[in-house]
């Protein structure tokens, strides 16, 4: 997934996210035509998902301030090394989850007319907004903790 060293890439997410989204949405659509109806969402999910972008942040902010020399302690290679796949683990987990928050969102705009669906709709579209959140986090950290190599300093503007 590091595509010759240049990490995640949005349109990999996508398609993530698509691919996802496309499973759940048929899973979904099987069990609600079996006469299920969608099941309950959290708001304390959707807490739960931005705290996690939040630390996912807070742990490459050490690691950006390090490569730009503004560091007052060394930073461990192995910790930002971990700090980078956290990052990715986190951009992966926001863009899989959003298609399957996205798929049940599909399906609770349908069928508005059902008793609770109104409110059902606002909590999956706070979760999809929150997976959304954790994938940028993701994204933001990677680039944090990204290196340049040594002729790419020199060139800049």
């Amino acid at each position: 997934m590091v595509n010759d060293g240049r990490g995640l890439r949005w349109s990999q997410l996508a398609a993530i996210a698509l691919v996802v989204g496309l499973v759940s949405w048929v899973g979904w659509r099987l069990y609600l035509n079996a006469g299920h109806l969608l099941g309950p969402a959290s708001w304390v999910s959707a807490v739960l998902l931005v705290a996690m972008a939040t630390l996912v942040i807070g742990a490459g902010l050490p690691v950006r301030r390090f490569l730009r020399g503004e560091a007052r302690k060394t930073l461990s290679p192995i910790r930002a090394a971990r700090t980078l796949v956290l990052a990715q683990a986190a951009a992966l987990t926001g863009s899989a989850v959003l298609g399957w928050y996205a798929a049940q969102v599909a399906h609770a705009v349908a069928d508005l007319d059902l008793p609770g669906y109104r409110s059902l709709l606002w909590r999956l579209l706070a979760l999809t907004a929150a997976s959304l959140v954790l994938t940028g986090a993701g994204m933001l950290t990677q680039r944090m903790c990204r290196v340049d190599p040594p002729g790419d300093r020199d060139q800049r503007p």
